[in-house]
């Protein structure tokens, strides 16, 4: 294979054009609802930061300025050239490039934080996904999520196992909502700090996907 040709399909790893044309249009419209949730995200990170899954860039417009960088990887075409865009408007610099969260296009030991906004759900490969981010952070480093979870309800829960197996994901690009996040970090060997339910959106009926969790973890200062 060609250089070229190595670097197009590196660039589509994840291929979704319907489901980016709708996500852009309808995440533009929740943004009233998920910013809140964006901010607290985001609220006192400094330093060097990689953003994975970074979308169409909503996140950009959230970042403290005591952020020096933001690497935003984004795998999907469309929706990058959308990131490119809100990267102009952003208040920080933030350098968005193709990339697949399994197999992150940077230097080990990189960065002072990582981020994940409702991605986690949506990788093929979630435990080789967190093994790259711990390897990307410098011991200590943290690590910021917001992502689908497990609801804690029994039939709710049933219903999303039953929907993760069949019309979920190829309706909404790969998601996943019944993924238990808090413990594929601990197994990915993060330590888990402060962390909250939410359900999104707060108030009227629960879909599958309202239930959510966001928090930090971090890459331990010492490898055992």
């Amino acid at each position: 294979m060609s250089p070229r040709a190595a670097k197009s399909a590196h660039r589509d790893a994840v291929h979704h054009p319907v489901f980016a044309r709708v996500y852009a249009r309808q995440s533009v419209a929740a943004e009233p609802v998920i910013s809140v949730h964006r901010k607290e995200l985001l609220a006192g990170l400094s330093g060097r930061v990689i953003e994975v899954g970074a979308g169409n860039g909503l996140n950009f417009a959230h970042y403290p300025r005591e952020v020096s960088e933001v690497v935003a990887i984004e795998p999907e075409r469309l929706l990058r050239k959308l990131a490119v865009s809100a990267a102009l408007r952003a208040d920080v610099p933030v350098d968005v490039v193709p990339g697949a969260a399994e197999a992150l296009p940077v230097k080990s030991e990189a960065f002072d934080a990582a981020v994940v906004s409702l991605v986690l759900c949506s990788v093929r490969d979630a435990p080789r996904a967190l093994g790259e981010l711990r390897r990307v952070l410098r011991p200590g480093g943290e690590l910021r999520f917001f992502e689908h979870g497990r609801a804690p309800g029994t039939l709710m829960a049933l219903a999303q196992r039953a929907l993760d197996r069949t019309v979920w994901p190829p309706l909404f690009g790969g998601c996943h909502v019944s993924r238990d996040t808090l413990g594929s970090l601990r197994e990915a060997g993060f330590e888990l700090g402060a962390y909250r339910h939410v359900l999104v959106p707060a108030k009227g009926p629960r879909l599958p996907s309202s239930y959510c969790v966001i928090g930090t973890a971090r890459r331990p200062d010492s490898e055992v």
